[in-house]
């Protein structure tokens, strides 16, 4: 279970490089998501200044009430749709992430089975019993990782698909009512 300079130099190594990733997933995903903030103010200051001047065209309240349920429907679907991009880039960036954290779960996992193996060969006789305990432990704390990563994938695949249904339900709602407002006016 003795260190050697270079296997303290390989591990810093890795887990440097590892660090280093989750940086540039981090900054990545910082940077989607300032596009997104930008891309959306700049529509947003579009929209209102278009959704103004047609305001300033409206000549009675009949007008007024069109105007306002013609404009609720492309907001909130652009509401919606900002919502979906941020949760895309949020659950990429946690894909990116978790697939590192368990990368060096296992590089870790293999580096101490390695070493409690080398502690087996030189340990004194009748050690056995504490190394057999030891790997009993890893493996059943193993076990709970993978038991614990399959349930937060569940729950990830879940919300994914709860977060589908409302947006949906969200955007047909508003579609309805924008609908039933212009079969109002038409009347």
């Amino acid at each position: 279970m003795f260190a050697t300079p270079e296997q303290l130099a390989n591990t810093s190594k890795s887990n440097v490089e590892a660090l280093l990733t989750l940086a540039n997933t981090a900054f990545a995903s910082a940077e989607r998501l300032a596009a997104l903030n930008l891309n959306t103010a700049r529509s947003l200051l579009e929209d209102s200044v278009s959704s103004a001047k047609t305001l300033l065209g409206v000549k009675d309240i009949q007008g007024f009430v069109a105007l306002q349920t013609t404009l609720a429907q492309p907001a909130v679907e652009k509401a919606v749709a900002y919502s979906r991009s941020i949760y895309e880039i949020a659950t990429q960036t946690q894909e990116e992430v978790s697939k590192i954290v368990e990368s060096q779960f296992a590089e870790t996992n293999r580096n101490v089975a390695s070493a409690l193996d080398k502690a087996a060969k030189n340990a004194p006789a009748g050690s056995d019993v504490a190394v057999a305990a030891v790997k009993s432990a890893i493996a059943a704390a193993n076990s709970a990782y993978d038991s614990m990563t399959k349930a937060a994938k569940q729950v990830a695949e879940i919300t994914e698909a709860n977060v589908a249904a409302a947006t949906s339900a969200t955007v047909k709602a508003v579609g309805t009512a924008s609908n039933a407002a212009k079969v109002r006016k038409a009347a």
